[in-house]
């Protein structure tokens, strides 16, 4: 896909890998389509791409609510015409073990909670669904060819503490491989795209001895940066022969 002119939306891209990935896009000219809940997050990067000389606009969104999520991509076509390619950031993360247990009793004195479950899901899953399913009805409807870029995560092979973020990230990567398939002959393609530890700035806010310890433990002993996560976007929607396949960008960490 040639990506000068292209439609594209990112949800949560208001700031972390969200803006990294409109700003990288903005570069090679697409028009940008960001979705968040943070009014102001989304205007600062909005005017960021713009900047760079592209259309750009941002929409209040709920990607956890169908109908809020209908209305995205609707308002996403009225305002572009067309529509080409979806990059699913948006997620959250609950930690917390499966269940603690007390060394001293061996008792179980706390469970994930339905909370933590359900809040997760909703977001990084359901979400995932919801916007996927819009955006190929839309592209479907248009006559346009496009790419859905899901964003999983190297603890999608099982990580401590992440039982609800572990189980979206996995299901992520399975929905693009099943979409890959079914929508191939729309010529939709659809991938994803597993990092990790990457240098956002909620990330990089911990303290220096906590990054110090979770950068010793990766081969290349540092965190991603976020454009880096943002240049293999731009790599799936420009290679149209990627299809169905989760590429992993973590430094060999391999959870």
């Amino acid at each position: 896909m040639e990506l000068k002119d292209k439609v594209i939306v990112i949800t949560g891209g208001g700031r972390g890998l969200g803006r990294s990935m409109a700003l990288e896009l903005a570069g090679r000219g697409a028009k940008l389509a960001l979705a968040d809940l943070n009014a102001e997050d989304l205007d600062v990067t909005v005017g960021l791409c713009m900047e760079k000389g592209v259309e750009a606009r941002g929409y209040i969104a709920n990607v956890a609510d169908e109908a809020s999520v209908e209305k995205l991509f609707n308002d996403v076509v009225a305002d572009f015409g067309t529509l080409h390619g979806l990059v699913n950031n948006a997620g959250i993360t609950r930690d917390g073990l499966f269940l603690k247990v007390d060394r001293e009793t061996g008792k179980v004195v706390k469970k994930m909670s339905m909370d933590q479950w359900n809040l997760v899901m909703d977001v990084n899953l359901t979400g995932t669904f919801l916007c996927a399913r819009e955006a190929a009805a839309q592209m479907i409807n248009t006559g346009s060819e496009g790419c859905i870029i899901n964003i999983s995560s190297v603890s999608r092979s099982g990580n401590m503490g992440q039982t609800n973020y572990t189980a979206t990230k996995a299901g992520v990567e399975a929905m693009a491989v099943t979409w890959a398939k079914e929508l191939a002959r729309y010529g939709i393609r659809a991938a994803s795209i597993a990092p990790g530890y990457i240098g956002t700035e909620m990330v990089m806010s911990m303290k220096p001895e906590a990054l110090e310890k979770i950068a010793a433990g990766i081969p290349a002993k540092r965190l991603g940066k976020p454009e880096e996560i943002a240049r293999t976007v731009t790599f799936i929607l420009e290679n149209d022969y990627v299809n169905g396949r989760c590429i992993e960008v973590d430094g060999a960490l391999r959870i």
